[in-house]
């Protein structure tokens, strides 16, 4: 992470200037003018989104999103991206996936506004203000400075590196008790990331000045959003929790901010593949009650998996269980539709790959919509079943809950299979 400014500088609110707006939904096409300037930035910022000149017309595009979706800003167009599900569901999808609470609980009152930004700002405010209510949370913050009185301990070998033989000011390190701590700076950099883009809703506005004002005294920082700090929650910092879980997601998906060809660009972009993936492992982790050393992701598998023996394919499966150094079940998290039993090719073999690999039975095909009942593709000549099931996220919490538990289910019974036939060898 890096200083964006001084300590005590204040975040500016983006005033509400008259934008150009381009609406776009998740995996539609639709057509608009560009500038070429506005063309190759939006291809740099969205890779996924597939950009081609509309037939017969100058300066016109044919724009069709990915997967991404959320909302950027380019000079003065506010591009907005739709997903196919409610904005609401998406965050409490990836806010789930982020590990701020269980699959019961929903603390996050996410409305269904028309962008992901314009839902994120009422629900940060609300969170920020009963994390506030008790004040803001202090703790000790080593600072190393230069002084002319001493103040904790002389670092005499600064002292002397820097000032040999002048006795003021004096090189010290000590404690300060302030509210320039970690949870307090990634809530000012979540609200500053927010107010970076164009809002609507006056209230919401208000909402994020007062945020700002509240933490006035702590330090604005830049985190990349591949490097998002966690932290350590206890008895005195529980009532931050939802705040700064909140604060996470909001860093973590940040776009990085550009400047091409004139045209300057930020936003907050999510890929719908990353969420998905991480809610259906996160929610069979929690539903099986296994850790993520047990039921791994691609992220943080044991070893490195190889399809050949002369180990020049690498496999990464989405979700894997590991009985100490022993695979017993593989599985991949699909963020695609399922209908009338039809699953693309490249995707059955890939699983026929990370079970004959793995020496599996089989293996668990998890796609965001689909066909009510489970699909079982039995390999010929291979001894293999391919397992296909969908979770429809478009449902109740309930129903969310009810669809995951029968998930896992099916990953315990492959699971249990493998292991049955291995004891048998």
């Amino acid at each position: 992470m890096r200083r964006a400014n001084p300590r005590l500088a204040r975040n500016r609110t983006k005033p509400t200037l008259p934008m150009q707006t381009l609406e776009l939904q998740e995996y539609e096409t639709c057509e608009a003018p560009l500038s070429v300037e506005e063309r190759d930035t939006l291809r740099t910022a969205v890779p996924s989104l597939t950009v081609e000149p509309a037939a017969g017309q100058e300066a016109v595009y044919r724009l069709t999103p990915g997967s991404t979706v959320g909302a950027l800003e380019l000079g003065d167009l506010a591009v907005s991206i739709r997903p196919k599900l409610e904005v609401s569901r998406v965050l409490f999808l990836a806010s789930y996936a982020t590990g701020a609470f269980r699959l019961q609980d929903e603390p996050y009152s996410f409305e269904d506004k028309q962008t992901l930004v314009e839902a994120l700002v009422p629900a940060l405010v609300a969170v920020a203000r009963r994390a506030f209510g008790r004040g803001l949370l202090h703790g000790y913050q080593t600072e190393e400075e230069a002084l002319h009185t001493v103040r904790g301990r002389i670092m005499v070998a600064e002292q002397v590196r820097r000032r040999f033989d002048i006795p003021l000011p004096v090189e010290v390190r000590y404690d300060d008790f302030t509210d320039d701590i970690l949870p307090n700076r990634l809530v000012k950099a979540a609200a500053s990331v927010l107010g970076a883009m164009h809002i609507e809703a006056a209230d919401a506005r208000e909402g994020l000045r007062w945020m700002d004002a509240t933490l006035g005294n702590v330090s604005l920082l830049r985190f990349s959003p591949l490097d998002v700090p966690a932290v350590a929650f206890n008895r005195l910092n529980e009532h931050y929790r939802e705040v700064v879980e909140l604060s996470r997601l909001i860093l973590r998906y940040r776009s990085i901010e550009m400047d091409r060809g004139g045209v300057r660009a930020n936003g907050f972009l999510m890929d719908m593949n990353e969420v998905f993936q991480g809610f259906v492992t996160r929610a069979l982790r929690e539903s099986l009650g296994v850790t993520d050393r047990t039921l791994r992701s691609d992220t943080n598998l044991p070893g490195t998996l190889r399809l050949d023996k002369g180990r020049r394919v690498r496999l990464r499966p989405d979700l894997s269980w590991w009985d100490g150094s022993t695979c017993t079940f593989v599985g991949d998290a699909k963020y695609k539709r399922v209908q009338d039993e039809w699953v693309p090719n490249a995707d059955l073999y890939q699983m026929l790959a990370y079970a004959t690999a793995l020496d599996l039975p089989g293996g668990l095909l998890a796609y965001a919509a689909g066909e009510e009942q489970p699909v079982v593709y039995e390999v010929r000549n291979a001894d293999k079943r391919l397992e296909v099931a969908a979770v429809d996220l478009s449902g109740s919490i309930a129903d969310i809950r009810a669809s995951i538990d029968e998930l896992a289910q099916s990953v315990r019974t492959l699971r249990d299979e493998a292991r049955s036939l291995r004891d048998v060898a």
